[in-house]
């Protein structure tokens, strides 16, 4: 187990090397210009677009679910253990630094996410004998978009197969939290968590969303108002962490305490991997998630990909400073992942912040495996089709979906990072590929909402409704 870790922590590092990392960078910066900054420099219109509409009712379009909905099924991958465990993880590595690039990632991810949105929902497809519902990820978008049929295959093969790999992350982090706050059989923490996740993904996205739009918000919100008091408590602190922050993103950090030191290139490396993890920006499961929202334009929709990324930053941004401010990250050099982030806040709250951490965690922890089933789960619509034998395919996945979660979490969390950094990197490839692929239609549909859709709204008009939807049967459609 030591050399397999040793290997696939060399791999992963080659991964996500400079050349992957200045892909991203590089291709966030350019579809930033590529946009004209819309998704940056207009966030009254953004907010008005996504957390100002959370309880409007009178969606305009056509879909399975309102568009905050679909954006709590992206927030519960956005939104969980990679906001916790990946942040501190990436501190406790690459150092105070690693906060400041995963910022970058973050600020740049905005674009690559609007992207996958747009293509989302441009090239969804309308399923109506299996399930009533729109769908899309990367292999309907290769399909749909390029006529690469085959390919789709070969990469709806690979989601199906790794996909559930990356949820281990999430059950060892709930099982060590729990185990730090009561002494329960880990057996029992997993058998819970494995029915009571499968009783929730078998009846379906409008079930999952559901439930993820009462869940994440509350939850984000009770986490961020735990982290302000932490941050009160240590106010003294406030500003010394943001200049290491900054001093540390540019200039190596050294050992100190339990800390091992850091190099700028950990710090950038670190920093961008968990900054991709936990915003999802550029690893295409925008395409999946906002595929069924309902919306009078693609464009609109692609507004949340600015909501979710503020989320991200709001919520990793208190977790770097919980674990900077209380020098956790020094003082407990062996942690790793969440259990970094829940001895921070038992150096605040004591026991009881333990306790609190568990349930955070496992909430959030819940809630991603959650998100991240109904994601994996369209590769498995898209091998089937829309035919009687999807759905009983889909039911099926969930057997195999749950089984490395539920057996599998005693995995270091350190091997566990490394495998989802791999898989993570493999997505960001080829969601690069889709999106300059599509480029010239994503530059139509942009102009089409920006500078004429848009304008004529504003003007009184009632210009008709933009929805895509490919039925399987015949060629596409425009409702």
């Amino acid at each position: 187990m030591n050399l397999i870790a040793q290997k696939l922590a060399e791999f992963s590092e080659w991964i996500w090397g400079w050349p992957l990392v200045g892909t991203i960078l590089l291709a966030g910066i350019l579809l930033t210009f590529f946009y004209r900054g819309k998704y940056l420099l207009h966030p009254i219109f953004h907010f008005k677009n996504t957390y100002f509409q959370i309880f409007q009712k009178d969606n305009k379009g056509k879909g399975t679910i309102s568009g905050f909905a679909a954006a709590c099924t992206a927030l519960a991958n956005t939104i969980g253990i990679g906001n916790i465990g990946g942040v501190a993880s990436a501190v406790a590595s690459g150092g105070p630094g690693a906060v400041f690039w995963l910022w970058v990632a973050d600020i740049f991810g905005t674009s690559l996410k609007a992207s996958e949105i747009i293509l989302a929902q441009r090239y969804r497809v309308k399923f109506n004998k299996s399930i009533d519902e729109y769908v899309s990820d990367r292999s309907f978008v290769m399909k749909n978009s390029m006529g690469w049929k085959k390919g789709g295959y070969i990469v709806a093969f690979f989601v199906i197969i790794f996909g559930p790999w990356t949820n281990v992350v999430q059950s060892e982090s709930i099982q060590s939290s729990i185990r730090q706050a009561a002494d329960i059989s880990s057996v029992i923490i997993l058998g819970i968590l494995g029915l009571s996740v499968f009783f929730t993904i078998y009846k379906g996205i409008r079930r999952i969303s559901e439930l993820l739009e009462r869940v994440v918000p509350v939850m984000a919100i009770f986490y961020v108002l735990f982290g302000i008091i932490i941050m009160v408590v240590n106010a003294d602190k406030i500003l010394p962490s943001f200049q290491s922050i900054f001093i540390y993103a540019f200039n190596p950090a050294a050992a100190k305490g339990g800390f091992i030191g850091a190099t700028v290139k950990e710090s950038i490396r670190y920093g961008i991997a968990r900054g991709i993890y936990s915003s999802d920006a550029g690893t295409g499961y925008g395409m999946v998630v906002h595929a069924p929202a309902i919306t009078d334009h693609p464009v609109r929709q692609s507004s949340w990909g600015w909501g979710e990324i503020i989320g991200d930053l709001v919520i990793c941004t208190v977790t770097a400073l919980i674990v900077i401010v209380t020098d956790s990250y020094i003082k407990f050099g062996e942690a790793y992942s969440a259990e970094l982030t829940t001895l921070a806040f038992g150096e605040v709250f004591g026991n009881f912040g333990i306790v609190l951490m568990a349930i955070i965690i496992s909430v959030f922890g819940w809630t991603t495996i959650v998100g991240m089933y109904y994601s994996l789960s369209k590769s498995v619509n898209y091998i089937f089709g829309d035919t009687k034998f999807n759905k009983i395919a889909t039911n099926l996945y969930i057997i195999y979906f749950l089984a490395p979660i539920v057996f599998f979490s005693n995995i270091k969390a350190d091997l566990l990072w490394s495998i989802t950094d791999l898989i993570s990197g493999m997505y960001v490839l080829l969601t690069l590929v889709l999106i300059v692929g599509n480029l010239k239609e994503i530059k139509r549909l942009f102009t089409d909402f920006w500078y004429r859709y848009l304008p004529a709204l504003n003007r009184g008009e009632n210009p008709p409704i933009v929805s895509y939807g490919v039925l399987e049967e015949r060629n596409e459609e425009k409702y």
